[in-house]
């Protein structure tokens, strides 16, 4: 898995935090990891962006960015509204498959969700990732209404012959309702993929030693982590 592309199934559902959980994990057990930012809106330029965040996060990985936008929009949007160039599916594709010619594991970052439009012609993450044969991570949020949108960004990569590498919670409450702990046995259902890991509210917050020494305790042993996914269940329980 050089290349693994990683999306939400919409806006601040953690994406970023577990992007760079993904890469702590891949860096602890050993491999070099770039992470790709395929577009980044609402920062100007003089702000830390996403990519910028991992880093801080994550410690020894490389970044890149692709295109930085300052509106808060979707970047096809963005760049319009900015006079700016637009990001295409194919310049993604390749930046990262040169990075992955550098590095063990290149992450790709979108921006929202799956289908959320980088230029005029339409073109999203998913095209990204088909034409890097690459498997998609879902980051999900915990509590009522994901399922909704876990399926709907499941069937689209189904429909587009794109592997669903699994699920992961970008940020499980403290105190999960009944909404949340029902949803850690029907995401997988929905998804038709496994549920591979659960990030705390707040990990984010964490200071980088702290966050770089237990990340890997959130993820599972297919993302290079500990985190067991039917213990987690039995012990949430609703």
């Amino acid at each position: 898995m050089p290349v693994l592309v990683i999306t939400g199934t919409g806006t601040e559902v953690g994406k970023t935090v577990t992007t760079a959980a993904v890469a702590t994990a891949a860096v602890a057990a050993g491999r070099s990891v770039a992470v790709l930012k395929a577009a980044q809106t609402g920062v100007r330029p003089d702000e830390r962006g996403d990519a910028d965040e991992v880093a801080r996060l994550a410690g020894a990985v490389a970044t890149a960015e692709l295109a930085r936008y300052p509106e808060p929009l979707a970047p096809g949007t963005a760049a319009r509204r900015a006079g700016m160039a637009p990001v295409h599916p194919h310049e993604v594709a390749e930046a990262a498959a040169k990075l992955a010619a550098e590095h063990d594991l290149v992450l790709v970052e979108g921006a929202g969700g799956l289908l959320v439009r980088f230029d005029a012609a339409g073109g999203t993450l998913a095209d990204a990732a088909r034409l890097l044969n690459a498997p998609v991570l879902v980051v999900a949020s915990a509590g009522l209404g994901t399922l909704n949108t876990t399926e709907l960004t499941a069937r689209e990569l189904r429909s587009r012959e794109l592997e669903l590498l699994g699920v992961v919670i970008g940020s499980w409450p403290r105190s999960p309702d009944l909404a949340c702990r029902c949803n850690l046995a029907d995401l997988p259902e929905v998804a038709g993929a496994p549920l591979l890991g659960a990030l705390p509210a707040g990990a984010g917050a964490l200071p980088p030693a702290q966050f770089r020494a237990v990340a890997p305790g959130w993820l599972a042993p297919r993302l290079a982590g500990t985190w067991d996914a039917e213990a987690f269940r039995v012990r949430n329980a609703p």
